[in-house]
């Protein structure tokens, strides 16, 4: 719940999200998952609907992570700075690229908003890319 402190078991810093990029350019869908949250959910800047598809749950957002690997065999998060916010946001900004299945060579700069539980890990993944023209 947003608004209200709680004390933080495991404290978030840089290297926590770092990390859990890292998971991601390594291709280790184990590792990145080994920050995530039981309850967790995952936003990803697409979708049926304004605020993109929702994956709740760790099985539900281990195949919306999954499919990214699986659309996009290369994809690199590079370029990237990270903050933590508090006691339990954090912000990873980063340019993906990489070439999907059909062909398509992507550059694109985006960022991700998380949300820690009081364990440190995160709770919630909100993934955002600028739109190309």
């Amino acid at each position: 719940m947003r608004g209200r402190r709680r004390s933080v078991e495991m404290t978030v810093t840089r290297d926590t999200l770092t990390g859990f990029l890292a998971g991601f350019n390594n291709h280790d869908l184990n590792a990145s998952m080994g920050y995530l949250a039981e309850d967790c959910v995952f936003y990803p800047p697409r979708g049926a609907k304004p605020r993109g598809d929702r994956f709740v749950g760790r099985a539900e957002v281990r195949a919306g992570l999954a499919s990214r690997f699986e659309g996009i065999p290369d994809v690199h998060y590079g370029d990237d700075r990270h903050w933590v916010c508090g006691d339990d946001l954090g912000v990873s900004e980063w340019t993906l690229t990489g070439t999907s299945v059909s062909g398509q060579r992507l550059e694109v700069r985006g960022v991700d908003l998380l949300e820690f539980d009081a364990a440190g890990k995160i709770r919630r993944k909100d993934s955002f890319w600028k739109i190309l023209d």
